[in-house]
């Protein structure tokens, strides 16, 4: 896949109609493919964990676009009947209906469908705290389906805690900071009219500290800040934009003020 990519205008900006190779995206998809070929009695689970702007959705995004598979994020107010509905309405059922143990036979009873493609599962950690992952096990156990846990990089700690479930994780892959050539995609697909040296790129990268969101948000604010100077490229040492690294302003003190 070329990271080069068409790219739509959308509410005053461009943004790239596809998506980035980036490593993390590699491996999301390696995994994938290694959850697929397991071979019969082999565990169902696979598992990618690590700090949050890694890029761990993206690549759940990528992966689902590639297998077609159901994805869905666990969110804050989430009971285990909102768990097997959500996965329901993936699946494409309009209005799941019945109690949980009838959601979730209905659920294992679609999911088990031959060659069905992975579930996604983002935001995984929030199973383990609201004690919803035995549900998911008894899902991958009853349909033997692929499934993808997502989350940040105390995931495998606390899944440890669990032995039916960690006992069933055929493989672990860590979501890694972006390295410069990560970037330079990033570049490409958010600034491809605008030319960014290395050494600018890497600045950006380590004020980012390596995650792909922030890299992202200094992409647009380099694009914004040369729009508004006329500039065709920016390099290190020359004119460039302040960046973004996610601590808040200096407080000012009463004083000063």
């Amino acid at each position: 896949m070329n990271a080069m990519t068409p790219e739509i205008k959308t509410d005053g900006f461009q943004r790239p109609a596809s998506l980035a190779l980036l490593k993390n995206v590699v491996h999301m998809v390696g995994l994938v493919q290694r959850l697929n070929d397991r071979g019969a009695h082999m565990p169902g689970f696979g598992v990618v964990h690590g700090y949050s702007g890694y890029g761990k959705t993206y690549s759940a995004v990528f992966a689902q676009n590639k297998t077609g598979g159901p994805r869905i994020e666990i969110g804050d107010s989430w009971t285990k009947k909102t768990l097997v509905r959500a996965i329901l309405k993936e699946l494409g059922v309009r209005e799941p209906k019945g109690t949980v143990a009838d959601l979730t036979e209905q659920a294992i009873i679609r999911l088990a469908e031959p060659n069905h493609p992975p579930l996604f599962i983002d935001e995984a950690d929030k199973l383990v705290d609201k004690g919803m992952i035995e549900l998911v096990r008894e899902i991958q156990e009853g349909a033997q389906i692929p499934i993808v846990l997502i989350g940040e990089e105390l995931l495998p700690q606390k899944l440890m805690k669990i032995e039916r479930v960690h006992n069933r994780v055929l493989d672990w892959v860590a979501a890694q900071p972006c390295d410069l050539e990560d970037t330079r995609k990033l570049a490409q697909m958010f600034c491809p009219q605008l030319s960014i040296d290395d050494p600018m790129l890497e600045a950006m990268r380590n004020a980012s500290e390596g995650r792909a969101r922030r890299i992202v948000t200094n992409l647009y604010r380099a694009r914004e800040f040369a729009a508004t100077r006329g500039l065709k490229a920016i390099e290190a040492g020359g004119l460039v934009p302040e960046f973004f690294t996610g601590n808040p302003p200096a407080r000012t003190s009463r004083r000063s003020a």
